[in-house]
């Protein structure tokens, strides 16, 4: 079976209304247009359980999606240092549930309204609407910000500064289209590149020295 976040509940419920008017009036071409779209919101919000590497020494992936961007960078509002900015692009077909990179503690949270973007902009780390979370752990500071994309209008992050998280819980979620940047300092070893594709939970960013 299935999992889904419980946030997709009113679109499913929506969307297999839709079908079983479409199959009630006998509507057939229109149903059969539909159900594709059905099915599909089911899989937008599937929410996979990854039970992947874990550990201090490790940076998890917070979300599915292609690694669009590997850059160093100067990180002045959480690390407040050097950085490494990993920038994930999630498509509408790719999991968006985020999940924490790493254990530690929720010490800042910051949502900035602004623009929607493509999310594979580069841009679109300053400009698109946003929610940055830091993150302290054993090993050093990581930012971790979610991205609005051109279809995405919905951030949702789960905790308020002060919780205490665990590697691979969940973060929150993105609907429809977005991205997740990670800001890793330089203590880190950066294992992955651009065009890497890059599983929530699962695929190690990076490694503590």
């Amino acid at each position: 079976m299935i999992r889904v976040a419980p946030e997709g509940w009113p679109f499913i419920g929506l969307a297999w209304l839709i079908v079983a008017v479409l199959a009630g009036l006998g509507w057939w071409v229109p149903l059969v247009l539909w159900m594709p779209v059905a099915v599909w919101v089911i899989a937008f919000f599937r929410d996979p359980d990854r039970a992947g590497p874990r550990g201090e020494e490790i940076v998890v992936s917070p979300a599915d999606g292609k690694v669009v961007a590997v850059v160093p960078m100067d990180e002045p509002v959480f690390l407040q240092a050097g950085a490494t900015r990993i920038s994930i692009f999630m498509s509408v077909f790719d999991v968006h549930v985020n999940r924490y990179p790493a254990s530690g503690t929720l010490r800042y949270r910051f949502y900035s309204r602004g623009r929607f973007g493509h999310a594979m902009q580069e841009k679109a780390s300053t400009d698109n609407e946003q929610c940055s979370l830091g993150l302290e752990t054993g090993r050093g500071r990581i930012l971790i910000r979610q991205i609005a994309g051109s279809v995405a209008r919905r951030i949702v992050s789960d905790h308020q500064p002060g919780t205490e998280v665990a590697q691979g819980q969940r973060l929150g979620l993105i609907r429809f289209g977005s991205r997740v940047d990670v800001f890793l300092p330089e203590g880190a070893d950066v294992l992955v590149a651009p065009g890497d594709v890059a599983r929530v939970g699962l695929t190690v960013l990076a490694r503590w020295r």
